[in-house]
């Protein structure tokens, strides 16, 4: 069997995903595994990962329609932080962002994490109320989080325009100095040679069709394009397309996919030290280690499994993020996509059990997929090994909107969407 190996993943990094895809062929599943999880995304992977190390968990296989990192996991803005406002938020992105501190190490992969800190803006009195009120909940959570004046702000990221005269002024941020940022794309390989050396098949081009059942009800094994495959655990870890494949088992789930918007500059040297973010005016800004400025945007405001979206929500990002920094005015845009978010009705994840035993669900988790990575992994993990939830996931539950115990972060998180 074909694994991957230091030689196949440096030909990834010279040709590229797709073009490493064709190089590289994908092992024929067995017709039977412990546990399977469909999607090769960073949580998906990251899931196998803990499953095979901590779990001892030997048969495992990782089903991916398309190559692995190429959804959301290649088209996120990398962002990563813990300072959410509820405290069933902030302690499953604080576990997430110790995993990342360790992560490099623990996978022997460079995944490339930064800690350079993250700063949201304050335009008004009432971003100032929000973001304060952020910076107490998240220390009484024992989560770093400070206030910052305009001038601090400046004194921190030296690009930051603060004049009083621009159309929404800079009067403060809060700065999440444990925030930050990793490379997307490092982050899957890493959980994929990982999980590789473990004994997990990694199947691309394996599209899940449907999924077989027992007497009473429970899981069996999945329907594929390669074949059935049988298994007494699904995990579904699909980023944008959770909701089309639960509807193959019967489930509708809470959730409505919309394109957000990103783009890239053209690369240039370093010159932006930080990660800025802004709810007002909704942009968010870092740069690459490749040197191109990232800019992250808002969703369209309709449902959609497009990978490009509107191009007026990036535009209107583009005039907010040149006048708080005039001097990348006269950068050129390089690209621009969209990934398809799956948003739930209170804008929190969706990590447990379902009705069908045997079905697990890790879904929901709008703009904070990339961020929780490895700590969604490793409470799903925990939740399809043991058949009961994480801790941490437990509040997470999708029973939560059948009794109204709802986590609602959709402004909390302080971001526009």
């Amino acid at each position: 069997m074909h694994r991957f190996s230091l030689r196949t993943l440096l030909a990834e990094a010279l040709i590229g995903h797709e073009g490493w895809e064709r190089q590289w062929r994908s092992p024929e599943p067995k017709s039977a595994y412990d546990a399977v999880i469909v999607g090769g995304g960073g949580h998906g992977l990251a899931t196998a990962y803990y499953l095979a190390k901590e779990h001892g968990l030997t048969e495992i296989a990782v089903l991916e329609k398309g190559w692995i990192g190429g959804g959301n996991t290649g088209r996120n803005t990398t962002i990563i932080r813990s300072n959410y406002l509820y405290e069933e938020s902030a302690a499953i992105y604080e576990h997430a962002v110790r995993l990342w501190e360790g992560l490099s190490r623990e996978l022997n992969y460079n995944v490339m994490f930064s800690q350079r800190g993250v700063m949201m803006l304050a335009h008004n009195v009432h971003d100032v109320q929000s973001l304060k009120r952020h910076v107490y909940a998240n220390r009484l959570n024992g989560i770093d989080n400070e206030w910052l004046s305009a001038e601090q702000a400046k004194a921190f990221c030296p690009p930051l325009n603060i004049s009083p005269h621009m159309r929404y002024p800079v009067i403060g941020a809060s700065l999440q100095r444990r925030g930050g940022v990793a490379r997307h794309d490092a982050v899957a390989w890493g959980y994929a040679r990982g999980a590789d050396a473990m004994g997990v098949d990694i199947i691309q081009n394996c599209e899940v069709l449907g999924f077989m059942r027992g007497p009473d009800g429970s899981v069996t094994g999945v329907e594929t394009s390669k074949g059935p495959i049988r298994t007494p655990r699904v995990g579904v870890v699909a980023a944008g397309h959770t909701s089309v494949i639960m509807a193959r088992a019967g489930l509708r789930m809470p959730l409505e996919s919309f394109p957000l918007q990103a783009l890239v500059s053209e690369p240039v040297k370093p010159v932006f030290p930080c990660v800025v973010m802004s709810n007002t005016i909704h942009a968010y800004i870092s740069q690459s280690d490749r040197g191109e400025l990232v800019i992250g945007a808002g969703t369209d405001q309709y449902v959609s499994y497009s990978q490009q979206g509107g191009m007026h929500i990036a535009t209107h990002t583009l005039e907010a993020i040149c006048e708080l920094f005039p001097q990348f005015s006269r950068l050129r845009m390089l690209r621009n996509w969209g990934g398809i978010v799956d948003v739930t009705p209170d804008r929190s994840p969706i990590i447990g059990l379902t009705p069908i035993p045997g079905l697990y669900v890790n879904c929901g988790w709008g703009t904070g997929g990339f961020k929780a990575t490895p700590g969604s992994g490793h409470v799903f993990a925990h939740t399809i090994a043991k058949g009961e939830p994480h801790p941490i996931n437990a509040p997470f539950a999708l029973d939560r909107f059948r009794t109204g115990r709802l986590i609602d972060e959709a402004a909390a998180a302080a971001v526009a969407h």
